[in-house]
């Protein structure tokens, strides 16, 4: 097992947090208790986070695809999302952690909207960055993007031939934050899901044999040892 104290951490890590609906099926339990176990997996990762120095955490809280769950399944993951804002905007003096959203806000209840902007809003002078990738996409990022650059060609502010790769990061939900170093998905599954398409270009990726709930700062220290063991080129030699 790694030592978290030889080893720098990336400054920005991302998480795809998979497999709490199989945690709780392998135990008999309703997948809406995978997900409660899920929240306090990311409670745990994210203050182990702050202890290592890392300065931004991403995590796929909910996807664009994640709609077509049971109406059951999405009402307790918006609780668990509820509480843990309201929690964090109580003690966010204390934690001192920045806090940003991307996706499409648009779709939650007007309540939880109000929190998300109430904790970006209070939150943006603190130094520790946690991204929640909420009703997100990375194709529907793009597109979004797409068409906000393509507005401002449309008004005049810009013409076609200025669009650039660094021009185009400013149009999407991510502007100003670079790009994850390492992304890490835990449950076994060996793919991005529509994950941070554009930003993890570059990323080293590490698969984990382990459920989510079940995921502790010791896997997390075994991923950056990894990630130190990667040769990173760029595409040069």
């Amino acid at each position: 097992m790694a030592n978290s104290e030889s080893l720098v951490p990336p400054q920005h890590i991302a998480i795809i947090m998979d497999g709490n609906g199989r945690w709780a099926k392998q135990r008999g339990l309703p997948r809406t208790a995978g997900h409660a176990a899920g929240a306090e997996s990311f409670r745990r990762i994210a203050n182990y986070c702050r202890t290592l120095g890392v300065k931004y955490l991403t995590v796929y809280a909910f996807s664009t695809e994640n709609w077509k769950r049971s109406q059951d399944e999405i009402a307790g993951i918006m609780r668990l999302l509820r509480r843990y804002l309201e929690e964090a905007l109580r003690d966010m003096e204390k934690n001192r952690v920045c806090f940003r959203f991307f996706g499409d806000l648009t779709r939650l209840s007007p309540q939880l909207q109000k929190l998300c902007l109430d904790a970006q809003s209070r939150s943006q002078d603190y130094d520790v960055q946690v991204n929640f990738c909420l009703n997100y996409g990375g194709r529907d990022e793009i597109v979004h993007a797409a068409r906000a650059f393509a507005d401002e060609v449309a008004q005049g502010k810009r013409s076609p031939e200025e669009l650039t790769e660094g021009l185009f990061d400013n149009f999407l939900y991510s502007a100003g934050v670079p790009d994850p170093e390492l992304v890490i998905r835990p449950s076994g599954e060996k793919r991005i899901s529509n994950f941070l398409l554009w930003q993890s270009a570059y990323s080293e990726y590490v698969f984990m044999n382990v459920l989510w709930p079940d995921f502790t700062p010791e896997h997390l220290d075994e991923a950056i040892a990894e990630y130190h063991r990667r040769n990173r080129r760029f595409g040069g030699t």
